[in-house]
């Protein structure tokens, strides 16, 4: 439901009488704000990251550390996930996206204290563990609430836009990040702490354009906050086999063949590329989503989706392979960028999947659901590529190089055999059609 709108702000027309003007959306003044609220907010977001990777391998070199960042985020997550996904569907969500960016930019600023003070380890965990709390709060809350902004005809074509400002701003964060670590340590011992900073920024510029949304979610009857309304979005989720098998076979993809964590190592120690050079590889991966996303806009709605869906799985799994194998850093660039480009075609299909089937008021339990499929495995993925990285380099005498190189390998091709397991147990992607 919504506010008095502008003219320039009233709901577009169905998809069939805007032709196929993928800018269509661009003519409503909420989706405007959302999405530069958006990409301000992840590049913020992901020069942070690269921040956070660089300062515990500088202050600790041991991939073990990176593998923790994960573990942490991932508690976070698994202990929030359900009274988010409630508070969603219960609370005005635009309020909840506001308090999540707010608390989320303290954590920012708690991060650059500590890395200019150089105090202990130990709190910057802390403080990921703040923000990631923050996140995990504000992710159902976000993802529900765009279909308030648009048209339904036009939500999968919203979807993807929202995926490519992420990605578009995961382009420029990391490079930009590694970028200003390079040229700040010439001038200070403690480049991160200007990197957190800009962070903080960033997140309450997000906070200033989400204010200024007119759209608002009107909660018509609340829940009480109880075990049998944390299960719904469970419930929902496991009675829909489609979706079902679309979050299993992205989960399992990511938890196997991410080989972000361990990018520090491949830039510093296989790569030779340093900081810089890992700001670079960081990019690879949502350049090649920006890629897909603008392509996927231009387009009509796949013809096939759930085949699309498994072989760009299975172009992910072999292109994390040969990236793990690699060592030359432009051709190592190359396959991350692959690796983007057909992961983005998994989040268009599942996430205008999940919230087109999903009714208004069950949306923010079952995107805290998704999200804790999706944001656990990601999170927990690092934790398994830092640890068996650890195993394999470390533990046996052996060097992070080689413990890195095996632990990519072996993730890529546990997403492959994934892929055969899902089309296998799911019949019902294969025969997925016409996303729209």
């Amino acid at each position: 439901m919504h506010e008095a709108e502008s003219p320039e702000n009233l709901p577009l027309p169905p998809a069939n009488a805007v032709g196929d003007d993928p800018y269509a959306l661009f003519r409503n003044r909420d989706f405007r704000l959302y999405l530069a609220g958006r990409l301000v907010s992840v590049l913020g977001q992901q020069m942070l990251t690269v921040a956070v990777g660089w300062e515990l391998y500088e202050r600790t070199h041991s991939p073990l550390a990176l593998g923790l960042v994960g573990l942490v985020e991932m508690i976070a997550m698994v202990c929030c996930t359900l009274p988010s996904g409630h508070t969603a569907d219960n609370v005005n969500r635009k309020h909840i996206i506001l308090a999540g960016l707010l608390v989320s930019s303290c954590a920012s600023l708690g991060l650059a204290l500590i890395s200019w003070r150089h105090a202990p380890v130990a709190w910057v965990y802390a403080c990921l563990f703040v923000a990631a709390t923050a996140r995990t709060f504000l992710w159902p809350a976000s993802a529900a609430f765009l279909p308030n902004l648009v048209p339904r005809e036009l939500f999968a074509r919203a979807v993807t836009w929202n995926s490519g400002s992420f990605q578009l701003s995961s382009v420029a964060g990391p490079a930009l990040g590694g970028a200003l670590i390079a040229l700040l340590k010439k001038y200070s011992d403690h480049p991160a702490a200007f990197i957190y900073a800009l962070n903080f920024a960033a997140a309450m510029t997000c906070f200033l354009c989400m204010k200024g949304v007119r759209a608002r979610h009107v909660v018509t009857n609340p829940e009480p906050m109880s075990l049998k309304s944390f299960a719904t979005g469970f419930r929902f989720i496991f009675a829909q086999r489609l979706i079902l098998g679309m979050i299993t076979l992205d989960m399992f993809a990511v938890f196997l063949g991410g080989a972000t964590a361990l990018l520090p190592v491949y830039a510093k120690d296989i790569l030779n590329a340093g900081a810089d050079g890992l700001g670079v590889l960081q990019a690879a991966l949502p350049l090649g989503s920006v890629a897909c996303a603008l392509f996927l806009a231009h387009r009509p709605p796949l013809q096939k989706a759930g085949r699309t869906l498994l072989r760009c799985v299975a172009v992910f799994g072999l292109a994390t392979i040969v990236f793990g194998l690699s060592q030359w850093f432009w051709f190592s660039f190359a396959m991350l960028f692959t690796c983007g480009a057909v992961d983005n075609v998994s989040v268009v299909v599942r996430h205008t999947s999940v919230q087109l089937l999903t009714p208004d008021d069950k949306r923010g339990r079952v995107s805290a659901v998704n999200s804790l499929f999706i944001g656990t495995s990601n999170e927990l993925g690092g934790f398994e590529s830092g640890f068996v990285a650890y195993l394999f380099g470390a533990a046996i005498h052996h060097s992070n190089a080689t413990g890195a190189t095996i632990s990519v390998v072996i993730g890529g091709v546990g997403t492959i055999l994934t892929v055969l397991v899902v089309a296998w147990l799911w019949p019902e992607i294969r025969r997925y059609g016409k996303m729209e």
